[in-house]
């Protein structure tokens, strides 16, 4: 099994992991995976997610399970960026195009599909 090198930031982060379920269909799936490709998601929408602060942001699949990291700075407000977000050209646009791959109603803002997750563990040094 190959790891994942962690990026290092020039200033303290914390992280969000939030879930999300994807509908149980390989055609579906395989289109979401090369929708979320480099070359394929919207430039307007990488902007965005640079423009709220989100300093890094990996998505992960299992079957239908997708597992979503995000960094941000220490002063990071959760609530207020994902409003921000949510107000980009061609956020909510790319959250309608999308929808059809989750198990999501459509008109739903990225902060309401995706379910935050709780740390029940952590290996302290």
């Amino acid at each position: 099994m190959e790891g994942y090198q962690v990026k290092q930031y020039d200033c303290l982060v914390k992280r969000y992991c939030q879930t999300l379920e994807l509908r149980d269909n390989p055609a579906l799936i395989a289109e979401y995976r090369k929708r979320h490709g480099r070359e394929s998601v919207w430039p307007e929408i990488l902007r965005g997610i640079r423009e709220a602060g989100i300093l890094g942001m990996e998505i992960y699949i299992l079957g239908t399970k997708l597992f979503m990291i995000v960094e941000t700075p220490l002063d990071f407000d959760w609530d207020a960026a994902m409003s921000r977000l949510n107000a980009f050209p061609r956020q909510q646009e790319w959250e309608d195009c999308i929808s059809v791959f989750q198990q999501a109603a459509p008109g739903k803002s990225s902060a309401e599909k995706w379910q935050p997750m709780e740390r029940m563990f952590y290996l302290y040094e």
